[in-house]
């Protein structure tokens, strides 16, 4: 009977510590990536306004930090010019998986930053420098900090690099060409005919008379162009942050920088000319270049690009210029494979 108990006691004493032992391992190996309670930014749920200093006096951007990852630190820029950080919003479905921690950004003039509303301040040394205030302020470096840029934000992902490389660890340039001449010859001789020759031939009739305000010229371009270039499904059932997006752009900024037309830079507009193709063979950090099959930009030429880079990688995806909403099992892959080999130091062209 003694060695009953014994035993009994024995085998509840064993399976007390196996099952603290495992225990104190779940507690071990439990990430910290959503832990916000050791952060200067816990009581705003990671929201930061950072002061940009510029000759016109100090403003503030939002910024707002969503996980935590000391080795990967993606800083998203939005398109437009003009645009929000409600277009990348569906990286919530993908990153935090993968534990990328990611910070959304409302440039100058864009949402919910400051609105100075002063043109001498919608240049690209301008955002360029105000990425660099931002990095600092964010404490971000070539050990952990990577850029992804969109549309304008490619754009200006590219400038930065070409400033300041020696503070990022990885570039990612999406849906943008480097070279908008390039671009406004691919617009109009490849992707204007794909549309029916009456449609195309009136949007053009209306763009020479710079009739942009007429309702006809809006229609056609959402029927004919959007939804084949822009975000590939019909309209009605664009995501309600791309929609939402949209009703928050800054037109001041955009129609100051892009212009109105959908094919190109309208004459005036200060991107109008841009062109730093000959200086993509300057940038040494490993840099992904993302385009879709159906984009506004050339899939082909971003191919190029990724040549042209030092340590470039190119990503085709079956979407448009919104590859990340109408494209996503091809998009996030590609982009998350090329930040976790850069983390690594595995990555190869």
């Amino acid at each position: 009977m003694k060695q009953n108990n014994f035993a009994k006691i024995l085998f509840i004493v064993v399976h007390f510590l196996i099952v603290a032992g495992c225990k104190v391992k779940t507690k071990e190996n439990k990430s910290s990536y959503f832990d916000y309670s050791h952060s200067d930014d816990q009581a705003t749920g990671g929201i930061k306004m950072i002061p940009i200093i510029t000759p016109k006096g100090t403003f503030n951007v939002w910024t707002k930090r969503m996980g935590n990852n000391p080795k990967i630190k993606v800083l998203l820029l939005h398109g437009g010019p003009g645009g929000t950080h409600e277009f990348f919003e569906n990286f919530d479905g993908y990153f935090p998986k993968e534990e990328i921690e990611y910070i959304y950004y409302d440039q100058l003039d864009s949402y919910y930053s400051d609105k100075p509303n002063d043109s001498s301040l919608w240049t690209i040394e301008h955002f360029v420098e105000e990425v660099e205030q931002v990095r600092k302020a964010l404490k971000l470096d070539s050990t952990n900090f990577y850029l992804l840029g969109q549309s304008w934000g490619g754009l200006l992902a590219m400038e930065y690099a070409l400033k300041y490389q020696q503070n990022l660890k990885g570039l990612i340039v999406s849906n943008m060409m480097a070279s908008v001449p390039a671009y406004e010859k691919y617009a109009k001789e490849v992707l204007g005919p794909q549309m029916p020759a009456d449609v195309y031939k009136e949007i053009m009739d209306l763009e020479a008379k710079g009739d942009f305000s007429n309702p006809k010229y809006t229609q056609l371009i959402m029927e004919h162009y959007y939804p084949q270039h822009v975000l590939r499904m019909p309209i009605e059932k664009w995501p309600e942050s791309v929609t939402r997006s949209f009703k928050h752009l800054n037109p001041n900024i955009y129609v100051y920088m892009q212009g109105y037309s959908e094919f190109g830079m309208t004459a005036g507009a200060t991107l109008k000319g841009w062109d730093i193709s000959q200086k993509l063979n300057t940038i040494k950090v490993p840099a992904l270049m993302v385009c879709g099959k159906h984009d506004t930009m050339d899939p082909k030429y971003m191919e190029w690009m990724s040549k042209q880079v030092q340590h470039g990688r190119s990503l085709t995806t079956n979407g448009g210029h919104c590859a990340q909403f109408d494209d996503p099992n091809n998009f996030f892959p590609g982009v998350i494979q090329f930040i976790k080999e850069v983390d690594k130091g595995n990555f190869s062209n």
